[in-house]
Protein backbone atom coordinates (compact mmCIF):
# COMPACT_ATOMS: atom_id res chain seq x y z
CA UNK A 1 0.00 0.00 0.00
CA UNK A 2 1.41 3.59 -1.01
CA UNK A 3 0.55 6.38 1.19
CA UNK A 4 1.38 9.74 0.82
CA UNK A 5 1.66 11.68 4.09
CA UNK A 6 1.22 15.71 3.99
CA UNK A 7 2.06 16.97 7.40
CA UNK A 8 4.05 20.38 8.23
CA UNK A 9 4.13 19.02 11.65
CA UNK A 10 7.47 16.84 11.02
CA UNK A 11 11.22 16.70 11.94
CA UNK A 12 13.44 19.22 10.08
CA UNK A 13 16.78 20.92 10.57
CA UNK A 14 14.55 23.90 11.67
CA UNK A 15 13.09 21.58 14.57
CA UNK A 16 14.22 17.76 15.27
CA UNK A 17 10.85 18.15 17.76
CA UNK A 18 8.23 19.04 15.48
CA UNK A 19 5.56 16.37 14.92
CA UNK A 20 8.24 13.32 15.44
CA UNK A 21 4.71 12.13 16.75
CA UNK A 22 3.82 11.79 12.85
CA UNK A 23 7.67 10.43 11.65
CA UNK A 24 6.90 7.86 14.49
CA UNK A 25 3.62 6.74 13.39
CA UNK A 26 5.24 6.75 9.56
CA UNK A 27 8.02 4.63 10.70
CA UNK A 28 5.65 2.28 12.42
CA UNK A 29 3.57 2.02 8.64
CA UNK A 30 6.78 1.22 7.27
CA UNK A 31 7.85 -1.73 9.35
CA UNK A 32 4.09 -2.80 8.50
CA UNK A 33 4.33 -3.12 5.02
CA UNK A 34 3.27 0.76 4.01
CA UNK A 35 5.53 2.41 1.33
CA UNK A 36 5.20 5.97 2.42
CA UNK A 37 6.70 9.23 1.02
CA UNK A 38 5.90 12.54 3.37
CA UNK A 39 5.52 16.64 1.82
CA UNK A 40 6.51 18.70 4.81
CA UNK A 41 5.28 22.14 3.57
CA UNK A 42 7.54 25.14 5.11
CA UNK A 43 6.85 28.44 5.17
CA UNK A 44 8.79 30.43 1.82
CA UNK A 45 11.36 32.54 3.35
CA UNK A 46 13.08 34.68 0.32
CA UNK A 47 15.29 37.50 0.88
CA UNK A 48 14.73 39.88 3.02
CA UNK A 49 12.53 37.65 5.19
CA UNK A 50 15.28 35.44 5.70
CA UNK A 51 17.39 38.17 7.50
CA UNK A 52 14.47 39.55 9.44
CA UNK A 53 15.06 37.05 12.46
CA UNK A 54 16.63 33.31 13.20
CA UNK A 55 13.15 31.96 13.13
CA UNK A 56 13.31 32.56 9.15
CA UNK A 57 17.13 32.41 7.94
CA UNK A 58 15.97 28.61 9.84
CA UNK A 59 12.99 28.06 7.53
CA UNK A 60 15.14 28.89 4.31
CA UNK A 61 17.68 26.58 5.75
CA UNK A 62 15.54 24.08 5.58
CA UNK A 63 16.47 21.46 2.81
CA UNK A 64 13.94 20.61 0.03
CA UNK A 65 14.50 17.13 0.30
CA UNK A 66 15.89 14.57 2.51
CA UNK A 67 16.32 11.12 3.79
CA UNK A 68 14.87 9.95 7.61
CA UNK A 69 15.08 6.92 8.80
CA UNK A 70 14.90 5.15 4.79
CA UNK A 71 11.90 7.61 4.50
CA UNK A 72 11.61 10.51 1.94
CA UNK A 73 10.56 13.76 3.39
CA UNK A 74 9.89 16.52 0.98
CA UNK A 75 9.95 20.18 2.19
CA UNK A 76 8.15 22.34 -0.40
CA UNK A 77 7.04 26.13 0.19
CA UNK A 78 4.55 27.95 0.60
CA UNK A 79 3.21 31.18 1.35
CA UNK A 80 2.41 32.00 4.95
CA UNK A 81 1.79 35.35 6.89
CA UNK A 82 2.92 36.09 9.85
CA UNK A 83 1.07 36.01 12.98
CA UNK A 84 -1.52 34.26 11.98
CA UNK A 85 -2.92 36.43 9.43
CA UNK A 86 -5.27 35.22 5.96
CA UNK A 87 -5.24 31.81 8.35
CA UNK A 88 -8.44 30.94 6.25
CA UNK A 89 -6.68 30.86 3.25
CA UNK A 90 -3.57 28.74 4.38
CA UNK A 91 -4.82 25.82 2.85
CA UNK A 92 -4.87 27.60 -0.35
CA UNK A 93 -1.47 28.96 -0.17
CA UNK A 94 -0.57 25.39 1.08
CA UNK A 95 -2.74 22.92 -1.77
CA UNK A 96 -0.50 25.83 -4.43
CA UNK A 97 2.65 25.07 -2.86
CA UNK A 98 2.80 21.54 -2.77
CA UNK A 99 0.92 20.75 -6.33
CA UNK A 100 4.17 20.40 -8.48
CA UNK A 101 5.96 18.59 -6.04
CA UNK A 102 2.99 15.97 -5.36
CA UNK A 103 3.06 15.62 -9.31
CA UNK A 104 6.84 15.03 -9.60
CA UNK A 105 6.17 12.14 -6.55
CA UNK A 106 3.39 10.97 -8.61
CA UNK A 107 5.38 10.13 -11.64
CA UNK A 108 7.61 7.35 -9.60
CA UNK A 109 5.18 6.59 -6.73
CA UNK A 110 1.69 6.21 -7.28
CA UNK A 111 0.17 6.53 -3.76
CA UNK A 112 -3.31 5.03 -3.43
CA UNK A 113 -4.23 6.69 -0.07
CA UNK A 114 -3.37 10.64 1.20
CA UNK A 115 -3.24 10.84 4.95
CA UNK A 116 -2.91 14.77 6.21
CA UNK A 117 -2.22 15.74 9.68
CA UNK A 118 -4.50 18.67 10.99
CA UNK A 119 -7.37 19.61 8.93
CA UNK A 120 -6.14 23.65 7.88
CA UNK A 121 -4.21 23.84 6.23
CA UNK A 122 -3.04 20.43 5.55
CA UNK A 123 -6.10 19.03 4.72
CA UNK A 124 -7.18 21.25 2.55
CA UNK A 125 -3.91 21.53 0.91
CA UNK A 126 -4.43 17.50 0.33
CA UNK A 127 -8.14 17.70 -0.42
CA UNK A 128 -6.62 20.81 -3.20
CA UNK A 129 -4.32 18.80 -4.94
CA UNK A 130 -6.84 15.42 -4.33
CA UNK A 131 -8.75 16.41 -7.07
CA UNK A 132 -6.30 15.45 -9.72
CA UNK A 133 -5.70 11.76 -8.11
CA UNK A 134 -8.72 11.46 -6.42
CA UNK A 135 -7.03 8.87 -4.12
CA UNK A 136 -9.01 7.87 -0.34
CA UNK A 137 -8.15 11.06 1.60
CA UNK A 138 -7.85 10.94 5.65
CA UNK A 139 -7.10 13.87 7.87
CA UNK A 140 -5.90 13.32 11.57
CA UNK A 141 -7.05 16.16 13.86
CA UNK A 142 -4.42 16.44 16.71
CA UNK A 143 -6.07 19.28 19.29
CA UNK A 144 -4.99 22.08 16.90
CA UNK A 145 -7.93 22.23 14.87
CA UNK A 146 -10.97 21.79 17.56
CA UNK A 147 -9.46 23.76 20.05
CA UNK A 148 -8.14 26.44 17.85
CA UNK A 149 -8.71 27.26 14.69
CA UNK A 150 -12.50 26.06 15.04
CA UNK A 151 -12.79 29.22 17.16
CA UNK A 152 -10.41 31.56 15.44
CA UNK A 153 -12.90 33.27 13.22
CA UNK A 154 -15.93 32.37 11.15
CA UNK A 155 -14.10 32.48 7.89
CA UNK A 156 -11.61 29.49 9.71
CA UNK A 157 -14.46 27.93 10.93
CA UNK A 158 -15.91 27.62 7.14
CA UNK A 159 -12.62 26.37 5.91
CA UNK A 160 -12.05 24.13 8.68
CA UNK A 161 -15.82 22.52 7.97
CA UNK A 162 -15.07 22.68 4.23
CA UNK A 163 -12.70 20.48 4.71
CA UNK A 164 -13.81 17.57 7.13
CA UNK A 165 -16.81 17.70 4.56
CA UNK A 166 -14.84 16.27 1.68
CA UNK A 167 -12.32 14.22 3.49
CA UNK A 168 -13.22 10.50 3.54
CA UNK A 169 -12.10 9.83 7.05
CA UNK A 170 -11.59 11.64 10.00
CA UNK A 171 -9.30 10.24 12.40
CA UNK A 172 -9.38 12.25 16.01
CA UNK A 173 -6.20 11.14 18.63
CA UNK A 174 -8.80 11.37 21.90
CA UNK A 175 -12.59 10.90 22.32
CA UNK A 176 -12.23 14.35 23.70
CA UNK A 177 -11.66 16.09 20.60
CA UNK A 178 -14.56 13.76 18.51
CA UNK A 179 -17.22 15.15 21.25
CA UNK A 180 -16.44 18.28 20.11
CA UNK A 181 -18.21 17.83 17.02
CA UNK A 182 -20.84 15.11 17.71
CA UNK A 183 -23.42 17.89 16.26
CA UNK A 184 -21.65 18.18 13.06
CA UNK A 185 -22.74 16.26 9.57
CA UNK A 186 -19.03 14.83 9.72
CA UNK A 187 -19.41 13.22 12.80
CA UNK A 188 -20.04 10.18 11.47
CA UNK A 189 -16.52 9.67 9.61
CA UNK A 190 -14.72 10.35 12.39
CA UNK A 191 -12.50 7.08 13.80
CA UNK A 192 -10.83 7.74 17.53
CA UNK A 193 -7.21 6.19 17.24
CA UNK A 194 -4.85 7.31 20.56
CA UNK A 195 -1.67 8.59 19.35
CA UNK A 196 1.21 6.31 21.12
CA UNK A 197 4.78 5.48 21.31
CA UNK A 198 7.65 3.37 20.20
CA UNK A 199 8.63 0.49 21.84
CA UNK A 200 12.59 0.91 22.76
CA UNK A 201 11.50 3.99 24.69
CA UNK A 202 9.59 2.17 27.49
CA UNK A 203 11.68 1.66 29.94
CA UNK A 204 12.12 -1.99 30.83
CA UNK A 205 13.41 -2.04 34.42
CA UNK A 206 11.50 0.75 37.21
CA UNK A 207 14.22 3.22 37.61
CA UNK A 208 14.50 4.88 40.95
CA UNK A 209 15.54 8.31 41.80
CA UNK A 210 18.83 7.91 43.68
CA UNK A 211 19.10 11.71 44.87
CA UNK A 212 17.20 12.54 48.01
CA UNK A 213 14.58 14.84 46.48
CA UNK A 214 11.49 13.85 45.55
CA UNK A 215 11.51 15.11 41.83
CA UNK A 216 8.41 15.96 40.37
CA UNK A 217 8.45 16.78 36.28
CA UNK A 218 6.18 18.40 33.39
CA UNK A 219 7.53 18.77 30.08
CA UNK A 220 5.48 21.06 27.82
CA UNK A 221 5.46 24.25 25.57
CA UNK A 222 5.29 26.94 27.97
CA UNK A 223 1.65 28.43 27.83
CA UNK A 224 -0.77 29.34 30.23
CA UNK A 225 -3.17 26.67 29.51
CA UNK A 226 -0.75 24.05 29.80
CA UNK A 227 -1.26 24.72 33.92
CA UNK A 228 2.11 24.84 34.93
CA UNK A 229 1.30 27.37 36.95
CA UNK A 230 -0.49 25.35 39.19
CA UNK A 231 2.15 22.63 39.48
CA UNK A 232 4.51 25.61 41.08
CA UNK A 233 1.66 27.24 43.70
CA UNK A 234 1.04 23.44 44.76
CA UNK A 235 4.84 23.63 45.00
CA UNK A 236 4.39 26.32 46.96
CA UNK A 237 1.89 24.74 49.42
CA UNK A 238 4.13 22.07 49.89
CA UNK A 239 6.95 23.07 50.25
CA UNK A 240 7.51 23.42 54.25
CA UNK A 241 5.85 19.62 54.71
CA UNK A 242 8.31 18.59 51.92
CA UNK A 243 11.60 20.73 51.58
CA UNK A 244 13.30 18.43 49.92
CA UNK A 245 10.89 19.51 46.80
CA UNK A 246 12.28 19.62 43.11
CA UNK A 247 9.82 20.62 40.31
CA UNK A 248 11.73 20.61 37.10
CA UNK A 249 9.98 22.00 33.83
CA UNK A 250 10.82 20.87 30.07
CA UNK A 251 10.19 23.28 27.84
CA UNK A 252 9.90 26.84 26.52
CA UNK A 253 7.25 29.46 25.42
CA UNK A 254 5.47 31.96 25.76
CA UNK A 255 4.83 31.95 29.30
CA UNK A 256 7.84 31.69 30.49
CA UNK A 257 8.22 35.01 31.89
CA UNK A 258 5.17 35.01 33.74
CA UNK A 259 6.02 31.70 34.89
CA UNK A 260 9.41 32.90 36.63
CA UNK A 261 7.67 36.04 37.86
CA UNK A 262 5.51 33.56 40.20
CA UNK A 263 8.53 31.53 41.19
CA UNK A 264 10.03 34.72 42.55
CA UNK A 265 6.92 35.98 44.04
CA UNK A 266 6.69 32.51 46.17
CA UNK A 267 10.52 32.05 46.71
CA UNK A 268 10.91 29.10 44.69
CA UNK A 269 14.48 29.84 43.32
CA UNK A 270 16.05 27.06 45.19
CA UNK A 271 13.45 24.08 44.24
CA UNK A 272 11.78 25.04 40.93
CA UNK A 273 14.27 24.58 37.84
CA UNK A 274 13.48 25.29 33.93
CA UNK A 275 15.74 22.54 31.65
CA UNK A 276 14.58 24.41 28.50
CA UNK A 277 14.10 22.74 25.20
CA UNK A 278 15.90 19.39 25.18
CA UNK A 279 16.78 16.94 22.61
CA UNK A 280 14.16 13.80 22.71
CA UNK A 281 16.10 11.34 24.48
CA UNK A 282 16.87 13.76 27.31
CA UNK A 283 13.18 14.25 27.37
CA UNK A 284 13.04 10.53 28.01
CA UNK A 285 16.07 10.27 30.51
CA UNK A 286 14.64 12.99 32.80
CA UNK A 287 10.83 11.29 32.89
CA UNK A 288 12.95 7.82 33.75
CA UNK A 289 14.61 9.49 36.31
CA UNK A 290 11.58 11.88 38.08
CA UNK A 291 9.42 10.28 40.85
CA UNK A 292 5.89 11.80 39.55
CA UNK A 293 4.95 13.33 36.09
CA UNK A 294 2.42 16.15 36.61
CA UNK A 295 1.06 18.49 33.55
CA UNK A 296 -2.39 20.13 34.70
CA UNK A 297 -3.14 21.14 31.26
CA UNK A 298 -6.64 22.21 30.74
CA UNK A 299 -6.54 22.82 26.73
CA UNK A 300 -4.81 19.03 25.58
CA UNK A 301 -6.18 17.29 22.34
CA UNK A 302 -4.34 13.95 24.03
CA UNK A 303 -0.99 14.39 25.49
CA UNK A 304 1.98 12.36 24.43
CA UNK A 305 4.19 13.55 27.15
CA UNK A 306 1.87 11.61 29.39
CA UNK A 307 1.72 8.38 27.37
CA UNK A 308 6.11 8.91 27.33
CA UNK A 309 6.07 9.39 31.18
CA UNK A 310 3.44 6.28 31.78
CA UNK A 311 6.17 4.21 29.56
CA UNK A 312 8.75 5.03 31.97
CA UNK A 313 7.06 3.77 35.08
CA UNK A 314 5.88 6.85 36.50
CA UNK A 315 2.69 8.11 37.80
CA UNK A 316 0.74 10.67 36.33
CA UNK A 317 -1.24 13.70 36.76
CA UNK A 318 -3.63 14.88 34.49
CA UNK A 319 -6.82 16.99 33.74
CA UNK A 320 -10.48 15.38 33.71
CA UNK A 321 -12.56 15.62 31.00
CA UNK A 322 -9.27 16.08 28.45
CA UNK A 323 -7.34 14.11 26.03
CA UNK A 324 -5.57 11.64 28.71
CA UNK A 325 -8.67 10.44 29.89
CA UNK A 326 -8.73 7.99 27.22
CA UNK A 327 -6.03 6.48 29.14
CA UNK A 328 -5.94 7.00 32.47
CA UNK A 329 -7.90 4.83 35.09
CA UNK A 330 -7.88 7.68 38.06
CA UNK A 331 -6.08 6.30 41.12
CA UNK A 332 -5.31 3.08 39.25
CA UNK A 333 -2.73 3.62 36.45
CA UNK A 334 -2.73 7.55 36.96
CA UNK A 335 -4.67 10.51 38.18
CA UNK A 336 -7.04 13.46 36.90
CA UNK A 337 -7.90 15.83 38.95
CA UNK A 338 -10.21 18.86 38.08
CA UNK A 339 -8.62 21.80 35.75
CA UNK A 340 -7.49 24.46 37.58
CA UNK A 341 -8.09 23.56 40.87
CA UNK A 342 -4.98 23.81 43.22
CA UNK A 343 -6.26 22.10 46.18
CA UNK A 344 -6.95 18.92 44.46
CA UNK A 345 -3.83 19.12 42.54
CA UNK A 346 -1.99 19.52 46.11
CA UNK A 347 -3.81 16.40 47.78
CA UNK A 348 -2.66 14.66 44.96
CA UNK A 349 1.36 15.13 44.64
CA UNK A 350 1.19 15.35 47.80
CA UNK A 351 -0.55 11.70 48.66
CA UNK A 352 1.86 10.95 45.84
CA UNK A 353 4.60 11.85 47.38
CA UNK A 354 4.29 9.89 51.23
CA UNK A 355 3.23 7.38 49.60
CA UNK A 356 6.29 5.56 48.05
CA UNK A 357 4.81 2.10 47.51
CA UNK A 358 1.77 4.05 46.10
CA UNK A 359 3.75 5.47 43.45
CA UNK A 360 5.44 2.38 42.37
CA UNK A 361 2.56 0.31 41.98
CA UNK A 362 0.71 3.59 40.23
CA UNK A 363 3.73 3.56 38.17
CA UNK A 364 3.90 -0.06 37.19
CA UNK A 365 0.04 0.04 36.34
CA UNK A 366 0.66 2.95 33.63
CA UNK A 367 4.00 0.74 32.21
CA UNK A 368 1.60 -2.09 31.31
CA UNK A 369 -1.41 0.26 30.23
CA UNK A 370 1.13 1.53 27.95
CA UNK A 371 2.77 -1.85 26.53
CA UNK A 372 -0.48 -3.48 26.18
CA UNK A 373 -2.59 -0.55 24.55
CA UNK A 374 -0.24 2.29 23.56
CA UNK A 375 2.57 1.32 20.92
CA UNK A 376 3.14 2.68 17.77
CA UNK A 377 2.72 -0.77 16.25
CA UNK A 378 -0.68 -1.30 17.91
CA UNK A 379 -1.58 2.14 16.24
CA UNK A 380 -0.12 1.92 13.08
CA UNK A 381 -2.54 -1.85 12.76
CA UNK A 382 -5.68 0.17 13.48
CA UNK A 383 -4.42 2.35 10.53
CA UNK A 384 -3.36 0.44 8.39
CA UNK A 385 -6.97 -1.59 8.30
CA UNK A 386 -9.02 2.16 8.28
CA UNK A 387 -7.00 2.87 5.11
CA UNK A 388 -7.95 -0.80 3.61
CA UNK A 389 -11.26 0.04 4.15
CA UNK A 390 -11.73 3.30 2.40
CA UNK A 391 -9.42 1.43 -0.59
CA UNK A 392 -12.09 -0.88 -0.88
Amino acid sequence: MKVLVISHMYPSTFNKMSGIFVHQQVKALVEQGCEVKVISPVPWAPFPLNKISNKWEKYSNIPKKTIMDDIEVYYPRYIEFPKGMLFHKSGEFMGKGIENIVEEVYKEFKFEIIHSHVALPDGYAGNSINKKYNCPHIVTIHGQDFQNTLHKNLKCKKALFETLTKVDKIITVSSKLKNIVKDERFYNKIEVINNAIEKKYICREDMDNNSNKIEVLSVSNLKEAKGIQFNIKAVGVLIEKYPNIQYNIVGDGEYKEELDKLIKELALEENIKFLGKLPYDEVIENMRKCDIFSLPSYKEGFGMVYIEAMAQGKPVIGIKGEGIADVIDNGVNGFLVQGKNIEELTETLDYLICNEEKRKEIGHNAKNEVINNYTWDMNAEKLINTYKSLIK
